[in-house]
């Protein structure tokens, strides 16, 4: 969700400014966040950092150039795997926000009319199952004494997103004859108090949501940071090893074998966007 926000904000920034960019080629929606934004013919990775402790984000308030001291980190898988030119770009960004991700949070949150999204995720067998043939007739089922609006996320056979909201009589089956090929996650307004079940001839399984199995992706209070851009040849050569598990700005320990630069020594944004007219008439970086 924090990628995503950030790769919306950075368009929104683009259109108000007037630069030109594209969006080329988007991968589906159920896969990596990569490679969307173009800008003169360059192919742009937004690298986003969600920051969620409060005393980091209220030193990020009081004197952003705290960031500076940050690594701007790149999966070593990621910058290894995908097929880079030299030209291509590397963003960065941050997003400070607050999260209320617990069940006593989430709980907190609705309680005081806090703003919030309940997903619960489905797992591979759903979200991306080996075979691509359709789900359907799916069968849902709540055990609430309550009925219930329940929205079911997914891919057509196309890959398409495809979202369809049911309502859900207390203890009765539910068929949705939706084409579905994917679920990827299942949406509900408010938490559930029973158990809610999803049936697939395909699958030959029931995947039973309890009601604890609800996350929540809103995020509260959001500031958005775009810290800097730098080309892949250049982070290639100046990069330097960050170790799984190691303690970073972003990260009490990072989850991943990474490669960094610091943030100071990006590119300012603004020479990128003075640039993009240049790059539409042939110019190099």
């Amino acid at each position: 969700m924090a990628n995503a926000a950030v790769e919306l904000a950075f368009r929104r920034h683009l259109s108000g400014l007037e630069i030109p960019y594209e969006v080329k080629n988007p991968t589906p929606f159920a896969g990596p966040e990569r490679y969307d934004v173009s800008l003169g013919g360059h192919r742009c990775a937004i690298q986003s950092f969600l920051i969620s402790h409060r005393g980091q984000i209220a030193e990020i308030h009081r004197d952003p150039n705290v960031l500076l001291s940050a690594p701007a980190l790149v999966p070593a898988d990621r910058h290894a795997g995908d097929e880079h030119t030299q030209d291509d770009l590397y963003l960065f960004a941050f997003l400070s926000g607050l999260t209320a991700a617990s069940q006593s949070d989430i709980k907190k949150a609705i309680e005081t009319g806090q703003p919030h999204h309940l997903l619960h995720i489905m797992d591979e067998k759903w979200g991306k199952p080996f075979n691509w043939n359709p789900l359907a007739p799916l069968t849902l089922k709540s055990e609430s004494d309550e009925q219930m609006l329940v929205e079911v996320n997914g891919q057509d056979a196309g890959r398409e997103f495809l979202t369809r909201t049911v309502s859900l009589p207390p203890k009765t089956k539910v068929v949705l004859k939706d084409p579905f090929y994917s679920i990827t996650c299942v949406h509900v307004h408010h938490p559930p108090a029973a158990r809610i079940g999803i049936h697939s001839p395909a699958i030959k399984q029931t995947h039973v949501i309890g009601p604890m199995d609800w996350g929540n992706i809103w995020v509260y209070g959001m500031d958005i940071y775009l810290a800097g851009y730098i080309s892949h040849d250049e982070f290639r050569r100046c990069a330097d090893v960050i170790a799984p598990n190691s303690r970073v700005f972003q990260y009490n320990r990072t989850p991943l074998k990474s490669l960094a630069v610091p943030i100071s020594e990006l590119r300012p944004l603004s020479r990128l966007l003075e640039k993009v007219k240049e790059w539409e008439k042939g110019s190099d970086i």
